[in-house]
């Protein structure tokens, strides 16, 4: 497993104006790794032989598009002392995130659900304690106890790191079949430094109400596999699905949407940017589609944070699975305005990186 080593990176910024919650951190710490590896040679990204396809594994931001490769992670996030006892948690953890609204908001909603699985092994205890479901993405909260954890500082008989980088590996089955998705993790934030907060992507169109998970894990220094039973069910009954095809044209750039989903926890789009002149794209033009961005903004103005996704280069367009937080209440629709990406850990998208002509509107039917 690669682990992104971006901390410098991350403290050259003044962040002192910035609410981040460090699981989003993890995801805006990723950017550099893939941009800085672009600036440098291709796209790390295979090609399949039948089809001329790139795939590429990111996660967006509002400005930029955020590298998460299979089974990583960035740098991110009261000592557990001897017991899981020791945390002092009072309703549900994902309410106290505050960098993704859409988690916070399932914790305050109550649509999270309480479990107890726990796996341990010599004196080292993994205990998931707490689920969320909406269809679209599947998060659950996961406490250590270790002799050699102190207050999120792990160390594994030879260096101490942060928590989240002592997870050397990570596998999920789902219903006993392995998945090839993307998962995403990271602290749950200072208030629980020995707190994990694992996410993985779901396909609504194909998701059961209920499902059982396994996790396996491996820590560092550790010669043990942690399997840990987790059961999802979904908790969020109001969705709304649709299939807007819009599109949008700019001189050679043309831009569409053509699937929503929105949850009260996550809107997921999908979107296709491309070169209208071009039959097949350079590493140069890909450069181009990598860089534009898509931020979504709901009836009342409001910015939905980005969360993640992934896509494809295909032909002379790069298709994009996109994931936004949703905002409280509900919206009569969503502005979806692609812009130029500037700096990826700038989440404040100036005027002028927008390219107008792109911009859609995609009207929202009541909820399901």
């Amino acid at each position: 497993m690669a682990a992104f080593e971006l901390e410098k990176e991350f403290d050259k910024l003044d962040t002192s104006n910035m609410e981040m919650s460090p699981l989003v951190r993890s995801r805006l710490d990723e950017t550099y790794a893939l941009l800085s590896e672009q600036a440098q040679q291709a796209p790390r990204i295979n090609r399949r032989k039948s089809s001329k396809l790139r795939r590429l594994a990111l996660t967006t931001a509002a400005a930029g598009i955020l590298a998460a490769g299979l089974f990583t992670t960035a740098a991110v996030s009261p000592a557990m002392a001897s017991s899981l006892k020791s945390i002092p948690v009072i309703g549900s953890i994902f309410s106290k995130i505050q960098g993704d609204i859409g988690l916070r908001i399932a914790g305050e909603l109550g649509l999270t659900t309480t479990v107890n699985r726990t796996v341990s092994y010599e004196d080292v205890s993994l205990q998931v304690t707490e689920t969320l479901y909406d269809g679209n993405r599947a998060a659950f909260v996961l406490n250590v106890t270790a002799p050699n954890l102190d207050n999120g500082t792990y160390n594994n008989g030879n260096k101490k790191m942060r928590l989240d980088q002592a997870i050397n590996n990570i596998y999920v089955t789902i219903d006993g079949k392995q998945q090839n998705g993307n998962i995403y993790y990271g602290s749950a934030g200072e208030d629980y430094p020995n707190t994990l907060v694992f996410e993985l992507v779901a396909d609504p169109t194909a998701a059961p109400d209920s499902f059982n998970a396994a996790a396996t894990i491996t820590l560092e220094g550790i010669d043990h596999e942690f399997t840990v039973d987790i059961p999802f069910k979904k908790t969020t009954d109001t969705t709304v699905e649709l299939s807007p095809d819009t599109l949008t044209s700019s001189k050679d750039l043309s831009f569409s949407v053509s699937k929503v989903s929105v949850t009260p926890i996550t809107t997921r789009l999908t979107t296709s940017i491309a070169l209208t002149d071009a039959i097949t794209l350079t590493n140069k033009e890909e450069h181009r589609l990598i860089a534009i961005g898509v931020a979504v903004f709901d009836d009342q103005g409001r910015h939905l944070s980005a969360l993640n996704g992934e896509g494809i280069m295909e032909g002379n367009r790069l298709l994009f699975d996109r994931r936004f937080a949703s905002q409280p209440g509900t919206s009569k629709y969503l502005i979806v305005k692609p812009f130029i990406i500037r700096d990826s850990f700038n989440e404040d998208v100036q005027e002028d990186q927008f390219i107008q002509q792109l911009e859609t509107i995609i009207e929202l039917p009541a909820a399901n």
